[in-house]
């Protein structure tokens, strides 16, 4: 098991920039206003050797009451006793602050091993800063500037002795193997196997949807714990944030995204970069649960959530929160069933439920619909089975006759999974309707029990029926030229 480090100080210090640089990527949003970070994000750790998880947290503010800057100080309160060492960050060219001596003096009631950094302290202008650091009590300060990588090799050093200490307590994670598992733990064989989630491999989810729709509360609800902010606000969540955990029994990586408002509407700076990194979580998510309100789903933005994860060909659920204020239940869902159906037609057949962030009911049901959609999502057709289908599919409805000339579907395979990806073999890929490829794939979601799952359906000519045709032509020229000569030199001989 390796270490924690929690990096912790004022808002603006450079905490999320040196967050970055540990872990080689920019995973949380940098901007020069302070308080862009608000929740906790962690990520795995590289320096020299060392390997460790570091969290980024919120900046320490004074506020302890229920207000937003106090729901943070009590986040990073938190990851600061959880953590088996605390960074604690100083801004070197503004030098020790009231408000640093403050947090100092909680550090050491409450963290186990602390270590000063003094960040921007590259030049002149941080020798003071720096200098005054000493004053905190904490030992000596390391001088870093981590917007160019400084100080580094002295934070590796300060570390090690701390890593070893944990050294005797690792265990060895389980080796990643190539074995499919199925829902029950046991090994699956045969091509139609589908790779059920380790926690080597966990299930990669993405939560999204509209600002306040309750997506940080459901994930909270189904990690049992306050892990992620949370409030009446509107916009409160702005990194997508990742949390590995094991949800009873089903090991996934739930990613928490910012809210998505309509692109004419995001003119902010930091709301642009807020998008962009949900929108990335899209992209990398196996699932994508789109969070609707019940008292108003199905708003425009809300349906181009929902095509943006089915166009990145990601398995779709569709969730209904705050149903535990809805009164008429029955009449919601069947008109939610209509609207469903009529302006998400690419997704008919995806899983809708309903559940409730707040007071933990339809959980049950969300997950069972996850694994659903995952499973359909790895569905494999063996080439057999799919021919047969296919021929059955042409003689019930023919394919399109353009110029007067039938079209002719050959072979059909399917090329991929996580979606499911075919491609039939026909005479005249180009001249094929829009209609009759949804013919196919619509009669593909019914007959394979593949309801709602991206698939992707793609005409390929046949040209080239035999590869080796013009290969064997070629030899067959370049013979008859060989035995000509030949010929040639017997006659002169």
């Amino acid at each position: 098991m390796t270490f924690t480090l929690a990096i912790v100080g004022r808002p603006n210090v450079g905490k999320s920039t040196l967050f970055n640089r540990l872990v080689g990527k920019r995973l949380a949003l940098v901007d020069d206003q302070p308080g862009v970070t608000r929740d906790l994000r962690e990520g795995e750790a590289r320096l020299g050797d060392l390997r460790f998880t570091v969290i980024d947290t919120a900046g320490l503010e004074q506020a302890t009451d229920e207000s937003l800057q106090g729901r943070m100080r009590k986040l990073t309160e938190r990851a600061v006793d959880m953590a088996d060492v605390c960074l604690f960050l100083i801004d070197a060219r503004t030098g020790v602050t009231p408000t640093d001596e403050v947090f100092a003096d909680i550090l050491r009631k409450r963290g186990k091993h602390v270590i000063v950094g003094a960040n921007k302290a590259e030049g002149r202008a941080g020798e003071a800063g720096a200098m005054e650091a000493w004053g905190l009590g904490l030992g000596e300060p390391l001088r870093l500037s981590a917007e160019h990588g400084e100080g580094l090799s002295d934070l590796l050093h300060a570390l090690m002795p701390l890593a070893d200490e944990h050294a005797a307590q690792a265990v060895d994670s389980t080796p990643v193997t190539d074995v499919a598992i199925d829902e029950d733990g046991e090994e699956v064989e045969g091509e139609n196997a589908v790779r059920w989630p380790t926690p080597e491999r966990p299930m990669q989810i993405a939560v999204v949807g509209r600002p306040n729709a309750g997506k940080s509360t459901l994930i909270n609800k189904i990690l049992g714990e306050e892990r992620l902010l949370t409030g009446p606000e509107a916009g409160i969540t702005r990194d997508a944030i990742s949390l590995s955990i094991d949800w009873d029994g089903l090991p996934v990586r739930i990613w928490d995204t910012a809210g998505m408002r309509k692109k004419a509407r995001v003119q902010d700076k930091l709301e642009k970069l807020s998008v962009s990194d949900g929108l990335r979580a899209v992209k990398f998510a196996e699932v994508v649960v789109v969070l609707l309100d019940a008292a108003i789903p199905f708003e425009q933005q809300d349906l181009r959530i929902a095509d943006l994860a089915e166009r990145e060909g990601r398995a779709v659920v569709v969730a209904v929160n705050k149903w535990d204020i809805e009164e008429d239940r029955q009449g919601k869902l069947r008109d939610l069933r209509e609207a469903f159906e009529r302006l998400l037609p690419q997704l008919r057949g995806a899983p809708l439920v309903t559940v409730s962030a707040v007071t933990g009911r339809g959980l049950d049901r969300l997950q069972a619909a996850i694994k659903g959609a995952y499973e359909t999502w790895n569905t494999r057709i063996p080439t057999a089975q799919l021919n047969r289908w296919l021929a059955g599919m042409v003689e019930a409805h023919p394919p399109p006759a353009p110029g007067g000339k039938r079209i002719k579907l050959r072979y059909m395979t399917q090329v991929k999974t996580r979606p499911p990806g075919f491609v039939v073999m026909c005479s005249a890929p180009d001249k094929m309707s829009d209609s009759y490829t949804r013919y196919l794939v619509n009669g593909l979601r019914a007959d394979f029990d593949m309801p709602g799952t991206p698939i992707r359906l793609h005409m390929r000519g046949q040209g080239a029926k035999n590869p080796y045709k013009n290969r064997r032509e070629k030899n067959a020229g370049a013979l008859a030229k060989h035995l000509g000569k030949g010929q040639m030199r017997t006659k002169r001989g």
